[in-house]
């Protein structure tokens, strides 16, 4: 095991060694913890591409437009997440799993608070733009390397009957991250003028996303050094292996694990970033009634998650995503026309939605990592789930909002429906591929 690498590593040993050993819920909590963090940076983001960046950014443009060129930077971290991945598997394997995790939520921290500090357009012109551009490709970046292999492996590691309930534990951090975020800005938003909240007001949840990070990372290297933890390092199951090597042996499994959970991945966007754009830019509702109903239909997302557990512990992951690929296909014949019926009509599209989020989400981590070889299984998972992100969701609120302001919100559910058709081809190829492998 490489020596610690920094004084936060040291410390975290310090603190772990009144016993020696995490149980398997303490490192759980980690992983949430962690999970939650991240996606919390993700929805403030998020939510500011909507409320603030377009006037911030690009006010030399009309409301729609400028949506959009926010939305375009928005994909900037999925395309660099996986160049992210292969920065940091090289720092995993030569300076170890503690200064890697470091390095990352440091970065990912970094470049989080500093957009806290962006000016206006109007104060340094264009530069603004290319100031966001480079924040957001150090956010993607950064999360390429926060990745610890531990959602998967939770899941393969589980007592027998329990896979899908130790599957679902690592995603409870989505929605919780999506409460706090919106919470955050509908309290901004509704207690602030205009004017204060796009001088100030605005950049408090960036300030708070820095400290959920630094508690994050406390959590995440006390796992990290754990007997438990360095045990699945020196076994293979967490090993970084390089990317190249990787891609040529596993890259059919890799491919069919980034579309298999597409369907999940599109709805996670029309149900947490699209819709808010589409009520801000085309209705007279105010952002901060809706990121309140945003608020608590996540609450219904929470329990779903929690409930995917179970089922799929009744009926299978693969049974229960494929489900889920079918229930969200029927969900987008009708979704539009909730979206577009009023608060009664919003609220009914959130709650459903987050509801058919929430069970899929639950157990779309890791769905074919038992198919890859137990020594690249670490980085094979990691590209996984970037290329998922990428093809998924990265794209998801840019592609989603044009094509609804030219053709209609209708054509909302037709994106909505391509992602569930490509998970249900990537499931049958994912049985024959499991099939293979077996045999």
């Amino acid at each position: 095991m490489t020596s610690p690498t920094t004084t936060v590593e040291q410390d975290a040993r310090q603190i772990n060694a009144h016993d020696g050993e995490v149980r398997p819920g303490e490192i759980a909590v980690g992983v949430v913890i962690g999970r939650a963090s991240e996606f919390f940076d993700f929805f403030v983001y998020a939510i500011a591409s909507v409320v603030v960046f377009p006037k911030l950014v690009f006010p030399f443009v009309d409301a729609l437009t400028g949506t959009i060129y926010s939305f375009a930077i928005f994909a900037l971290a999925f395309i660099a997440r996986p160049f992210g991945t292969a920065l940091f598997m090289t720092i995993d394997r030569r300076h170890g799993r503690g200064a890697k995790l470091a390095l990352a939520l440091f970065l990912l921290g970094t470049s989080t608070v500093l957009i806290a500090f962006l000016p206006s357009y109007d104060t340094i012109g264009a530069s603004v733009i290319w100031l966001l551009a480079v924040l957001r490709l150090g956010q993607g970046l950064a999360w390429g390397g926060t990745w610890d292999g531990l959602a998967p492996l939770l899941a393969m590691r589980a007592p027998q009957g329990r896979t899908g309930w130790y599957a679902m534990l690592p995603q409870l951090g989505a929605p919780i991250g999506l409460i706090i975020a919106s919470a955050l800005f509908a309290f901004f938003l509704g207690n602030l003028s205009a004017t204060d909240f796009f001088e100030w007001g605005w950049r408090y949840p960036f300030f708070v996303a820095f400290a959920i990070n630094v508690v994050a990372l406390f959590a995440r290297l006390r796992m990290a050094v754990t007997p438990e933890y360095v045990k699945l390092f020196e076994s293979g199951d967490l090993e970084p292996q390089k990317i190249t090597e990787t891609i040529r042996l596993e890259g059919r499994g890799i491919l069919i694990g980034a579309f298999a959970p597409l369907a999940t991945f599109a709805l996670f966007h029309m149900v947490t970033v699209f819709p808010l754009s589409w009520v801000f830019l085309f209705t007279e509702e105010a952002p901060t009634r809706f990121l309140l109903i945003e608020a608590v239909a996540a609450f219904f997302g929470l329990a779903a998650v929690f409930a995917s557990g179970m089922i799929a512990d009744k009926v299978g992951r693969r049974t229960l995503l494929g489900g889920s690929a079918v229930a969200i296909a029927v969900f987008s014949g009708f979704a539009p026309q909730l979206l577009a019926g009023g608060v009664v009509g919003e609220s009914l599209y959130m709650i459903l939605a987050f509801i058919l989020l929430g069970v899929s989400f639950g157990q779309s981590s890791g769905v074919v990592a038992s198919n890859f070889q137990r020594k690249y299984r670490y980085t094979a998972s990691a590209l996984t789930n970037d290329l998922a992100w990428l093809f998924g969701a990265g794209f998801a609120p840019l592609a989603a909002l044009v094509i609804s302001s030219h053709f209609g919100l209708i054509a909302s559910g037709a994106y909505l429906l391509s992602g569930a058709v490509c998970t249900l081809l990537a499931l049958r190829f994912n049985r024959s591929l499991s099939m293979a492998a077996s045999g």
